[in-house]
């Protein structure tokens, strides 16, 4: 499996004199996902503390969260920033043109593309686990916008998903009949779930995420503190960059909480 490997300056001291940790990045891919490997140091030690899948949004590109990216290794994850399908190094040919239609059009473009991407998980996560990339039982996952959308299918797709944690994204798909997340309310736990919304987000209005975690309440009786959901009043689909580091510390606070190996 080819790929192309980078090291960039020292970043986390260690204690007792020893030689900092670098930051690691390398570009491979995993069956048909072209994916973006950050970590400190040797990836499958990052790996055995918790591995964390991160997608972009619509129109983007792993490259576009590199930041995110390097702050979940940062933390000692081994974070995995993957190409949705149509996008990045798989970027369909046209798609400005499948989401320049008519709107029913460009939903049902929108969709195929999340379907599609979701359906790649399980096999993406076999990959990792068996290149010693990472421990069944530490899974994450976060998305941004489509990527949010990817997060809510992908965890009910996957079930080792032991923590999520989707941004701006909706479990209500308009074009999904009985298969919307929306309506799965009891198939979520016990992943532990953090919803980010932006209150005045006209792009993916917060309505769905809200109601979401209204009906999950009941399946999370027994564990409340797995079930959260945060609402950014005054913010848009893009955020403020104050309201944007509080939703990225957030991630990064849930998956330190369930996901490391003391919990």
């Amino acid at each position: 499996m080819a790929s192309r490997e980078a090291k960039f300056g020292a970043l986390k001291t260690q204690p007792g004199g020893e030689e900092p940790e670098e930051l690691q990045r390398q570009t491979t891919k995993l069956g048909e996902a072209p994916v973006l490997l950050t970590s400190l140091g040797d990836p499958g030690q990052a790996g055995r503390r918790g591995t964390v899948l991160l997608y972009h949004g619509l129109t983007a590109f792993k490259e576009g969260n590199q930041k995110e990216l390097d702050t979940l290794a940062g933390r000692g994850f081994l974070a995995v920033g993957v190409d949705a399908v149509g996008h990045g190094e798989r970027e369909y040919p046209d798609l400005k043109d499948r989401l320049s239609g008519p709107p029913a059009d460009v939903e049902a473009a929108f969709m195929a593309m999340v379907r599609l991407t979701i359906q790649e998980v399980p096999s993406l996560l076999d990959s990792l686990i068996d290149q010693g990339l990472a421990s069944k039982e530490r899974l994450g996952i976060t998305g941004i916008s489509m990527g949010g959308f990817v997060t809510y299918g992908a965890l009910l797709q996957d079930r080792r998903i032991r923590a999520a944690a989707p941004i701006l994204g909706s479990p209500r798909w308009k074009t999904a009949g009985d298969d919307s997340p929306h309506l799965q309310a009891d198939r979520f736990h016990p992943t532990a779930l953090l919803s980010q919304n932006a209150g005045k987000d006209e792009s993916v209005p917060p309505g769905p995420a809200r109601d979401l975690h209204r009906v999950l309440q009941e399946h999370y009786a027994a564990t409340p503190d797995r079930l959260m959901h945060i609402e950014f009043p005054d913010s848009g689909h893009f955020m403020p960059e104050a309201d944007w580091n509080r939703l990225w510390s957030n991630v990064l606070e849930w998956f330190e909480r369930f996901l490391t190996p003391q919990r």
